[in-house]
């Protein structure tokens, strides 16, 4: 289910201002679980060997909701590896959010603003695909708290002045693994030209707006996970399917519900370890390193 931008922001609002409690607390660092600054091991090259005529539809891969989400207190910050660490760590979807102001493009949360901006976002990912030109990037971008509905001019400004046009995957259609490498495909959730593929022409569960954090509440949370991780496995292969495991409310903190979504999303995949299983992109909140490389290994 699709959050609207007044949701969000009513959310990420009180998460302001009571989120600073929160700060100072011992980080955690678990195999499904972690909110330190630095993953405990890295994957950086794991594409590699996958099979050039392979469709992209078909690989399983980790994701981060909201992935530049750092800052801004408990219901505002999603993640804690900056985006050079996530994409070292293995992390091969992007959750990207901008705010349209003059045509700059600043990354935000709501109202919390990311103390980043487009750009850096566009060399993090240029910089990783070329140290690891076996890898490909997928990134779902979408206006977040301005409402301007015209992105498409500013989005084509900033990849020509901080990576190049080659760079991206310029086609609606599905690539192969082969195609793939060393492109930043764009989930396009804006209107306008092609910049790649659209983002709605996934399969994709987003159940993110959990009331709280009651065991009903994150079971109904889960079933939604599950029941589409389920669907995933036997879904058409030449369709690509996102799921979300990620999800918030005032009642429940991100941070607070991957405590609780990623140890059942860790226990469900590690029960299919060793299987060649198609999961599709799975979206997370503060994941750790050994959950995202249970995801990789079904490849």
């Amino acid at each position: 289910m699709a959050c609207s931008n007044g949701d969000m922001m009513h959310v990420v609002v009180v998460g302001i201002i009571l989120g600073v409690a929160c700060s100072g607390r011992g980080a955690i660092q678990h195999p499904d679980y972690d909110d330190t600054p630095t993953p405990e091991f890295l994957n950086p090259s794991w594409m590699a060997n996958i099979p050039e005529n392979q469709s992209l539809s078909e690989v399983t891969m980790p994701g981060t909701h909201n992935t530049m989400a750092l800052y801004g207190g408990s219901l505002a910050q999603c993640n804690s590896w900056p985006l050079a660490s996530q994409l070292q760590a293995g992390i091969r979807f992007l959750d990207i959010r901008v705010r349209h102001v003059r045509e700059n493009l600043t990354i935000h949360h709501g109202i919390s603003y990311q103390w980043a901006h487009f750009g850096d976002v566009l060399e993090g990912i240029a910089a990783f695909l070329k140290q690891h030109p076996t890898e490909t990037v997928l990134m779902r971008l979408r206006e977040e708290l301005s409402e301007t509905g015209d992105i498409y001019g500013a989005v084509v400004r900033y990849v020509h002045q901080y990576a190049h046009w080659d760079l991206l995957w310029h086609s609606r259609l599905m690539p192969t693994m082969g195609e793939a490498r060393g492109k930043l495909i764009v989930l396009q959730d804006f209107p306008g030209p092609d910049l790649g593929m659209r983002y709605q022409s996934l399969d994709i569960s987003d159940y993110w707006k959990v009331s709280s954090l009651q065991p009903e509440q994150v079971d109904k949370k889960w079933t939604y996970v599950y029941t589409h991780l389920e669907e995933a496995v036997v879904g058409n292969k030449a369709h690509m399917f996102l799921t979300f495991a990620s999800g918030a409310s005032i009642l429940a903190p991100p941070n607070a519900l991957a405590k609780r979504i990623n140890p059942r999303l860790y226990d469900y995949l590690s029960g299919h370890a060793g299987q060649r299983k198609r999961f599709g992109i799975i979206t997370m909140d503060f994941p750790g390193a050994m959950l995202v490389k249970t995801i990789i290994d079904f490849n």
